[in-house]
């Protein structure tokens, strides 16, 4: 396996369990939180979708997808103690989005060539992140990141286990 069949591979299990774990919820669900002082579902998910857009465009300018207007003000630090559902997505708007953002970063990816995937990466991300390939194992791997928040709401909704 190569580099770009690894990191394809981990965006795969990545949107498998994360929306594995969202594919039973109702769009009311989304609005729990799994713990005080946590964001809740509806947030962490449009969090993901604007985060890959944003992650997508510092590696490869001109081929991230746009996002609704607002989109990514909604789900951003300023606004996680919205707890107003209007001000958010369904789950299927979501998971549309999120499908159609995915096959961006995708399509970038088998665009970009080995020596670009180990070029120095934007100088934010240099500590964790330190090449471009590392940004898009991070594209890749970030909904994992949040999925362990999602399986305490699932619990606390009787729901079963999934995975």
């Amino acid at each position: 396996m190569h580099g770009k069949e690894a990191i394809r591979s981990a965006m795969g299990l990545s949107d498998m369990v994360y929306t594995s774990y969202l594919g039973d919820m109702e769009d009311a669900e989304l609005m729990l939180r799994p713990a005080p002082g946590c964001n809740h579902l509806a947030w962490q998910t449009g969090h993901l979708i604007a985060s890959e857009v944003s992650l997508l465009k510092s590696i490869c300018p001109d081929t991230a997808t746009e996002l609704p207007e607002g989109f990514a003000e909604a789900h951003g630090k300023e606004n996680i103690d919205c707890d107003d559902a209007s001000k958010f997505c369904s789950k299927d708007e979501y998971l549309a989005l999120m499908k159609k953002v995915r096959e961006t970063s995708l399509a970038a990816l088998d665009a970009i060539t080995d020596e670009q995937l180990a070029a120095a990466s934007p100088e934010q991300f240099q500590p964790w992140c330190p090449t471009v390939g590392a940004v898009f194992v991070l594209i890749g791997s970030h909904a994992l990141m949040h999925s362990g928040q999602v399986v305490p709401v699932r619990r606390q909704l009787g729901k079963p286990v999934v995975i």
